[in-house]
């Protein structure tokens, strides 16, 4: 089907646009996002990302019909029935969904945990929208790109969006973001309605389109599966003496390891989870932590990266395990 894209600056601009063009395209006002979610540090990203610490502490929400659903999530109890019940109560207690212009979710979720949604719940959502005249928006700023082994993650789930955002790894770190959805969406804003000052920056697209031909030519996308299949690998002999790592998991190279006290997933063990990021940045290593209870160890290797310092990255990760079980 024919598309249209928006090229902004920034992931906060590329969601922004993405509702904006949402309730134009549906004439309706209210959107629907999930726990764990994160779409961005302005004002409006803050009401659709779902976590208040440090993003919106102090600072309060937009006011507007923002509403929230559960992320599938099976290792936490939350099953796909669990999420599209909670939207079909959003239905029933909070905005009927004639009023509902979008459903915005991350396919797999980035400060959120690594969690990623199952091509079962996806293709249920779809449905939902399609039943009910709601637009699909897939935030891909940060699974886009290449991150899960395809050039987007809703590639494999077996329907499509009807706005998908990028941005991030897009253009090698130029500021380069984007909206695209089907044609006849995009249109239903006037022109002159979109863009912005930087829109389209000549020297980003330059980037973008170096970066897309490095892809093709250093076959990219099947590399990022193949260094995430030595990832999980190594990062499963890791948790085999540490019983705290008590998941392993991810979509292609976008890999996230999760610490719980004595492998139990009731008490995530954030504590662990900081001083391993610090003795990793010591040993010259970064890693980042992330989750709701910054439990989660999320690790984005660059695709060019290469085997040995892979080996080195994972040996870094053992011996801060080692130490820590130590001291």
């Amino acid at each position: 089907m024919p598309k249209k894209t928006l090229l902004v600056t920034t992931g906060s601009e590329a969601v922004e646009n993405a509702v904006k063009i949402a309730r134009a395209a549906t004439k309706r006002s209210g959107a629907i996002a999930f726990s764990g979610a994160y779409h961005g540090r302005t004002h409006y990203t803050l009401s659709l990302t779902g976590k208040v610490n440090p993003y919106s502490a102090g600072m309060g929400l937009m006011p507007g019909h923002v509403y929230r659903a559960l992320y599938p999530c099976p290792l936490h109890g939350i099953s796909d029935d669990d999420a599209i019940a909670s939207i079909e109560r959003i239905f029933k207690n909070d905005a009927a969904p004639e009023d509902i212009a979008a459903i915005i979710i991350e396919p797999v979720q980035g400060e959120g945990g690594f969690y990623a949604a199952s091509p079962a719940f996806m293709q249920r959502l779809r449905a939902l929208c399609d039943q009910h005249g709601i637009m699909l928006i897939a935030d891909e700023v940060q699974s886009g790109a290449g991150r899960t082994g395809t050039l987007f993650a809703m590639e494999q789930m077996g329907v499509a969006a009807d706005i998908t955002t990028f941005a991030k790894s897009i253009a090698g770190g130029f500021p380069l973001a984007g909206v695209t959805g089907r044609a006849e969406v995009m249109d239903a804003i006037a022109p002159g309605g979109l863009g912005g000052t930087y829109a389209g920056n000549p020297i980003a697209c330059a980037a973008a389109l170096a970066v897309l031909d490095i892809f093709e030519h250093e076959n990219l996308l099947q590399k990022a599966n193949t260094l995430g299949k030595t990832l999980r690998d190594g990062l499963m002999e890791i948790a085999e003496t540490h019983r705290e790592i008590g998941d392993v998991r991810g979509l292609g190279a976008m890999i996230a390891i999760e610490l719980f006290e004595n492998g139990d997933p009731g008490k995530p063990n954030a504590t662990l989870t900081a001083d391993i990021v610090a003795r990793a940045r010591d040993k010259g290593l970064i890693l980042l932590s992330c989750g709701p209870y910054y439990n989660i160890l999320r690790i984005l290797v660059p695709l060019t990266i290469d085997a040995s310092q892979i080996r080195q990255g994972l040996e870094i990760i053992a011996q801060c395990f080692d130490e820590a079980k130590q001291a």
